[in-house]
């Protein structure tokens, strides 16, 4: 009946798998509109999924542990006044497929490791495999399509569950999935793993289970940290005038208003810098042959959330005003916070800033945020002495730390790009030209 309304996942910018963490409706409950009837999580954030009508609830499709996709059936609802309509009955529904992983746009294609072990048990009529001879693996075109968008080496996988050993996607599927369960212990140049250890036997311990987005980020942090040359250059930028000019800024502002932070200041002061220096605005092709140059400028911002680190990205930074920026950062530093940010709020960066400003510290050795090749730390700033010439003077400085992809920026261009922001926030005038 067109009074009875189907709930289903909204778009969630392109994510394959997600898990449905907690369901708050059940048959016969009252929803209103906008109500949150269930709690979502990708590999980035959890999110709340609110009711798309308000009513009574006929069905629940889903259950805690359930993968669900874009369009997925959630919920059906009864619309206010309507008469009830006995809800079908449901189909048992077949055992769904073990789910590929996500894939994020901000992670370097995965190097799947030769594993230890077979991933799928082979028929019992399965030809024994000499390894030392080179075997062509038996898959179709669209099944090598999809281990190719997972970043699978078919190769590696010797034998499948289909029909005289051939490869299928089930089987790509639970070959990537056994993979990252042993989590990145031993890669392809044979790094041991670090052995387990029975902490209880030295006293009382405590178990907690990480979080999603922590378990996913430790992983690409990983993978960054085995596939790239990372080279850090540090550097301090005078802030003098920068801060007393946003110090008179903010005593313009109302109560209301969103107040003028550095940071601010700082993301103009790198978008020039990426103009001026393209290839810190760019990404390597996934075989390391080309340079992909990117005409759009998008900064994202390391946010420390309870689920862990988040990158909100804030879209074309170079045509937005400085009060502008600092309204869109607020809006979705707390939407982060309260674990409301969209898959499509974190895609799209060319680069990241990662600041400790609010905390302390005096340096430090960021990531880079991959496939990105660069990204900016920013710690406290403290007065210093500072030389003039003829006396000491005291001072403002800020601390800055430039980690870059080795591959495709070297140290002279590095030291070069440090120079022009550092020059931008020591007369934040040039930034007019």
């Amino acid at each position: 009946m067109a009074d009875v309304i189907e709930i289903k996942v909204p778009d969630v910018g392109g994510v394959a798998s997600i898990d449905v963490v907690e369901v708050l409706i059940k048959p016969g409950d009252t929803v209103a509109l906008e109500q949150t009837i269930a709690t979502l999580e990708t590999d980035k954030a959890s999110m709340e999924l609110p009711a798309s009508a308000g009513g009574t609830v006929q069905q629940v499709h889903i259950k805690p542990g359930d993968k669900v996709a874009e369009g997925s059936l959630v919920a059906t609802v009864l619309v206010n006044g309507a008469e009830a309509v006995p809800a079908k009955p449901e189909e048992p529904a077949q055992k769904p497929a073990t789910p590929a992983p996500a894939i994020q746009e901000q992670s370097a294609p995965v190097k799947i490791p030769e594993p230890t072990k077979t991933p799928t048990t082979p028929p019992a009529t399965a030809p024994v495999i000499d390894h030392s001879v080179s075997v062509t693996a038996h898959a179709s075109p669209s099944v090598r399509l999809f281990a190719r968008e997972l970043g699978v080496d078919i190769t590696k996988m010797m034998a499948g569950s289909g029909r005289k050993s051939r490869i299928l996607k089930d089987d790509v599927k639970s070959f990537v999935k056994q993979v990252m369960s042993e989590g990145i212990t031993q890669s392809s140049a044979g790094i041991p793993a670090i052995p387990a250890v029975d902490f209880s036997q030295f006293g009382e311990i405590e178990t907690q289970k990480l979080s999603k987005i922590k378990r996913l980020t430790g992983q690409n942090l990983s993978r960054v940290w085995l596939n790239l040359p990372m080279v850090t250059y540090h550097e301090e930028a005078d802030i003098t005038e920068m801060e007393a000019f946003r110090v008179a800024l903010n005593a313009e502002k109302a109560k209301d208003e969103v107040k003028i932070t550095g940071l601010m200041f700082i993301i103009k002061a790198l978008v020039a810098a990426m103009k001026q220096f393209p290839n810190f605005n760019a990404s390597l092709s996934a075989d390391g042959e080309n340079l992909i140059l990117k005409k759009y400028c998008n900064i994202g911002i390391a946010v420390d959330t309870p689920n862990g680190l988040v990158v909100p990205v804030l879209r074309n930074v170079d045509s937005k005003s400085v009060n502008q920026l600092a309204t869109e950062l607020a809006e979705k530093s707390d939407k982060a916070r309260l674990g409301k940010l969209m898959p499509a709020d974190m895609q799209g960066g060319c680069m990241t800033i990662s600041s400790l400003g609010g905390i302390g510290g005096t340096a430090f050795t960021p990531i880079v945020n991959a496939p990105e090749v660069a990204i900016l730390g920013v710690t406290r700033a403290k007065m210093q002495p500072v030389w003039n010439g003829k006396e000491f003077i005291p001072r403002l400085m800020l601390p800055l730390d430039l980690t870059y992809d080795h591959r495709v920026i070297d140290g002279a261009e590095g030291a070069r790009f440090m120079a022009f922001i550092k020059q931008n926030l020591s007369d934040i005038r040039r930034l007019l030209l």
